[in-house]
């Protein structure tokens, strides 16, 4: 059989995966913080007619010669760049701009603080999950609970910091249970840094053993949660955390706007939390979280239909050797009549 035909079998399957890819990417135009890919193509081995020879007293050096078996996919990459920001005046959406990853989590309710996802060695990354198993997003439409749980829209529980301002923790967990305690909003501010717990944002917080009915709240660039009380106090509620990565375009999509580490990808590195000395605070190399807006896909429509015309061109042309060779073939059968 011809060498050609198998050519052009191997171009058809990697143009027609090229497709797949854009078809995927035109779909999710409109997801919220989706990130698009791109596929890229490698020849396959070529087979050696004659191997080259070094040249000599009386001849020349000769190349090589070979014929390439066909193509194939060398890699498919997750194309990382920020989206557009879409505002939408929402005080629980967010977004991120510049590097990071909201932090989602699904299992268990901790005990105690001390029994949460557990942080943080020197690098600022994860100790143990304890039973919690974290997903990773820039899709920052949140909502809340009954209970009122700080949630994706999954109902996954959104982790984050307890704060202080040197008294009491914003938010405790006991038995299970969270209490939400009044910490001044305008005090100095201190980031529990050994654990991550689900985020609340209450009906009401403890001041001096009475409850005040939080009036709005609001999240700062630095993910802070603020909330205003009928009483006119400005009280911390928590602090969202944030995650990067040294090679994230080799995290693995698992849908639902959900990513998840992989080797490659390397482990999560969680934001310091406010109050960390300035001689262990990354905070820096993150972006800010921008609230009442919601990244957009990263998705290029011109680029998407250029890419599908290509595609679609090539996958005729290779249809095309098939037919060519086919007709070769029966030109060679007809020889014998």
């Amino acid at each position: 059989m011809l060498r050609s035909l198998y050519a052009g079998i191997s171009g058809m399957k990697v143009n027609q995966q090229k497709l797949d890819i854009i078809a995927n990417n035109i779909a999710n135009v409109g997801t919220t913080a989706f990130k698009s890919s791109r596929v890229r193509f490698q020849d396959m081995v070529s087979q050696s007619m004659t191997d080259p020879s070094s040249s000599s007293t009386n001849t020349g050096g000769v190349n090589g010669k070979q014929i390439g078996l066909g193509v194939q996919v060398a890699g498919i990459d997750t194309m990382v760049g920020q989206g557009m920001m879409q505002p939408t005046s929402r005080n629980l959406d967010v977004a991120m701009d510049g590097e990071g990853y909201l932090m989602v989590g699904k299992g268990p309710v901790p005990d105690a603080n001390a029994t949460a996802v557990t942080l943080l060695d020197k690098k600022n990354t994860i100790v143990d999950t304890n039973k919690m198993e974290i997903s990773y997003t820039r899709d920052g439409a949140l909502t809340l609970d009954d209970k009122g749980n700080l949630l994706n829209s999954d109902g996954l529980r959104v982790l984050g910091y307890a704060v202080s301002d040197g008294t009491q923790s914003s938010l405790k967990y006991t038995g299970g249970v969270p209490t939400s305690n009044y910490v001044n909003g305008n005090g100095t501010l201190t980031a529990d840094k050994t654990a991550l717990i689900p985020l609340v944002i209450p009906e009401s917080i403890d001041v001096s053993g009475t409850a005040d009915k939080i009036k709005t709240f609001s999240i700062e660039k630095d993910g802070t949660i603020k909330a205003v009380l009928n009483s006119g106090k400005v009280s911390v509620l928590g602090q969202i955390a944030m995650a990067s990565f040294k090679n994230p375009a080799g995290l693995k999509k698992v849908g639902g706007n959900l990513l998840k580490n992989t080797s490659n990808s390397g482990d999560a590195v969680v934001r310091s939390g406010i109050g960390t000395a300035p001689a262990d605070d990354n905070s820096g190399s993150y972006g800010d979280m921008l609230s009442g807006m919601l990244e957009m896909s990263n998705v290029d429509l011109a680029e998407q239909f250029t890419d599908m015309i290509v595609a679609s061109r090539a996958f005729q042309a290779m249809g095309k050797t098939i037919t060519t060779g086919d007709e070769i073939l029966q030109d060679i059968i007809g020889l014998k009549r």
